[in-house]
């Protein structure tokens, strides 16, 4: 079979290929085709940055059976959309037709039908038409069909515009925004190859012509492509390259009834065999079985990721020593740049006033002259805050003996575990309230090991909030009457089971599982409570939030020191 065709295909847009000099496009027989670079399964780049897909098969189908040559370029859809326009390329492979688009461009007859679907996260409110978009946070791509008509139809939803399918489903995926319009089955290949399982269609309120389009006026390779497709259309060759992209997707959207009616003889022949009662039983026994092994494999990934919390102490000690070198080089620099720029401020000023205005640090000096001071001294402080975050995080990791003859403030244990998980903190409330006692008795014990109970309830208690107007308040006490200080964390979160109260510093116990939860932080928070002689206080109800006291004997005085490392 003889081929005269010439794709030069893989280079991404802009990218061409040698030919006729002064005409970026090549020679005047080439007829240049161009395309959406991530637009599975109609057209996209390979792993080798070669065209293919549905769009790109059919294009080289044309070119053989009309004897001409083409070069497929790639590239964002905007792009191409505009190089069509300003007649940089002669073709796109793929385009929608719509009225408006009609009077720009002229359309061959269609060789697939798109449907434009409606995606959303799980749990979205769903939506049946355009209309229900108003007021909405809709992710679109920048020059497709569906930014072209919700304009047109003045829908009055605020429009984000992306270079492909992919980025707007990945933004919907990560949270942003409401909804994404785009075609069905390039979303499905999409969703799939990435792994975005939060997303659904709730709507498909299009159905579009799709083919090639030509800027108006080219009727002479409009006429080419609607030939060599009515040829493949009538040899059945179009059929094949659209069953061997297409036809797996849609057949992926609902079961053929063929498939059904499978299902449902294979359905009948089950029932029949298990009208027996050794198969029920057998069945039966499978479960328990399969039960007891699912506990058992959860039970080793729990114990897999104690392991690894275990090691992550010493992994933490590293990086912070490695941060501290460059921040120290920082305290050291930053004051002598503010001290430099004060001494050389007054000849800046008498420049200043001198010859006006002038550019410093690529900005008017009238305005990097206030800007400057304020920047060096902010950075100055942040330095200063990663060098104390760093030094908590070094104690925190420290492989410390479980020496408890160390006399402590919980104050100050409080305020450095604080310190430790304040992300944590800023990512779950902005309701977050902190009231130290001052001058509490010092007690007994390791620092770092209840700096690990702290940050352990302050965590879980995040954890807890269901959305950022729920508070967290932390509260410390002296009881004279006692003899001991106290620490309670409140939070405003979902609550705990009554039932459940009971076991939560039992090991490996969690009513967070399905979430990652290993069920170790509560149960080792209060071994560690137990060997300071302390005590671990939980009150809750659903709906209510929770509130968990740690309470603390009062250290005796310095005459009188309990050698608690020997028990």
């Amino acid at each position: 079979m003889l081929v005269s065709l010439c794709l030069v295909a893989w280079p991404a847009a802009g990218q061409t290929t040698p030919g006729t000099a002064g005409d970026p496009r090549g020679s005047d027989d080439v007829i240049v085709v161009g395309g959406d670079h991530y637009h599975p399964p109609y057209e996209f780049l390979d792993e080798d940055g070669r065209p293919t897909g549905y769009d790109v098969e059919l294009t080289r189908a044309i070119a053989e059976v009309m004897g001409i040559e083409v070069r497929i370029e790639l590239g964002p859809w905007s792009e191409m959309r505009h190089k069509l326009e300003t007649g940089e390329i002669d073709v796109l492979e793929g385009m929608s037709y719509s009225e408006a688009r009609d009077a720009s461009f002229d359309f061959a007859p269609p060789h697939a039908i798109v449907h434009q679907s409606i995606f959303a996260r799980r749990g979205t409110p769903p939506v049946e038409r355009l209309e229900e978009l108003r007021g909405k946070e809709v992710i679109v791509q920048r020059g497709d069909i569906m930014q072209d008509l919700l304009i047109e139809q003045d829908v009055g939803a605020e429009l984000f515009t992306t270079d492909t399918h992919a980025d707007a489903l990945r933004a919907l995926a990560a949270g942003q925004h409401d909804y994404a319009l785009v075609a069905n089955l390039p979303a499905l290949y999409l969703s799939r190859e990435l792994g975005l399982t939060n997303l659904v269609p709730v709507a498909r309120p299009f159905s579009l012509r799709y083919g090639y389009a030509v800027k108006e006026g080219n009727a002479d390779v409009l006429a080419q492509f609607s030939e060599g497709l009515a040829i493949l259309k009538n040899t059945g060759r179009h059929q094949a390259i659209y069953d061997k992209w297409l036809g797996p997707l849609e057949q992926g959207e609902g079961l053929p009834w063929k498939r059904l009616g499978m299902i449902g003889a294979i359905a009948s022949a089950l029932l029949l065999l298990i009208l027996g009662g050794i198969v029920i039983w057998n069945r039966l026994l499978k479960r328990e079985v399969a039960s007891r092994t699912a506990e058992l494999h959860r039970q080793q990934q729990q114990l897999i990721q104690a392991d690894k919390m275990s090691s992550l102490g010493v992994l933490v000690s590293g990086v912070a020593h490695e941060i501290n070198n460059p921040s120290g080089l920082l305290l050291l620099n930053l004051p002598v740049l503010r001290d430099a720029h004060d001494d050389a401020r007054p000849i800046l000023e008498a420049h200043y006033r001198e010859h006006g205005d002038f550019p410093f640090g690529g900005l008017p000096y009238s305005r990097m002259r206030d800007e400057v001071p304020s920047m060096l001294d902010e950075m100055l402080e942040g330095t200063q805050r990663i060098k104390r975050i760093v030094g908590d995080l070094k104690d925190f990791a420290r492989q410390g003996s479980h020496d408890l003859g160390e006399r402590l403030d919980l104050d100050e244990v409080t305020r450095t575990a604080v310190r430790l998980v304040d992300n944590s903190i800023r990512q779950a409330t902005d309701r977050f309230e902190a009231h130290y006692a001052g001058d509490l008795p010092a007690v007994w014990g390791n620092a770092q090991r209840i700096e690990q109970v702290v940050i352990n309830l302050v965590l879980n208690a995040c954890q807890a909030l269901e959305d950022r107007d729920r508070g967290i308040r932390l509260t410390t006490r002296f009881l004279p009457g006692d003899g001991t200080v106290t620490l309670e964390v409140h939070d405003e979160g979902r609550g705990i089971d009554p039932a459940a109260l009971s076991r939560l510093t039992d090991p490996f116990f969690t009513t967070r599982r399905e979430s990652g939860g290993t069920g170790l932080g509560l149960s080792v928070s209060a071994g560690i409570v137990r060997e300071h002689d302390g005590d671990l206080a939980f009150a809750s109800r659903p709906g209510e939030g929770t509130n968990v006291t740690l309470t603390l004997p009062v250290a005796p005085p310095d005459d009188a020191v309990p050698h608690r490392n020997e028990r």
